[in-house]
């Protein structure tokens, strides 16, 4: 399984970017997607989250300010960043929690991480 995420890069203040994760490989199903981040000097932390029947949870900081969405057809999640701040400025990782695949006529579930994407807000 690899999860491919894209969609970041450098803006403004104010500024809005978009971000997509694809999960690719021999999959099955797939439970919650979300998308974290590691900003400079902290943990990583949850962003937000998806489920495969589409409850959402955010964290405070996001504070209306991002919209996650997913198309299960597709494998894909979107997070749509709105009103950026400096402070939003960090890698943002896309996860899949129980990906479950059939290989071998056996099947497997595992989580798995994107590769990251960098974030630059700049004041």
């Amino acid at each position: 399984v690899q999860l491919q995420a894209s969609g970041g890069g450098l803006v403004q203040a104010g500024g809005s970017l978009r971000l997509s994760c694809i999960a690719y490989g021999n999959i099955v199903s797939v439970d919650d997607m979300g998308w974290y981040r590691q900003t400079p000097g902290k943990e990583r932390e949850l962003v937000a989250l998806i489920t495969r029947g589409g409850t959402i949870d955010y964290a405070d900081f996001v504070e209306y300010r991002f919209t996650i969405s997913r198309d299960n057809a597709k494998r894909t999640i979107y997070l749509q960043m709105n009103s950026l701040i400096p402070e939003d400025t960090g890698v943002y990782y896309c996860r899949a929690n129980r990906v479950t695949l059939y290989s071998d006529g056996r099947y497997y579930t595992n989580d798995y991480w994107g590769q990251g994407t960098q974030v630059t807000v700049s004041s």
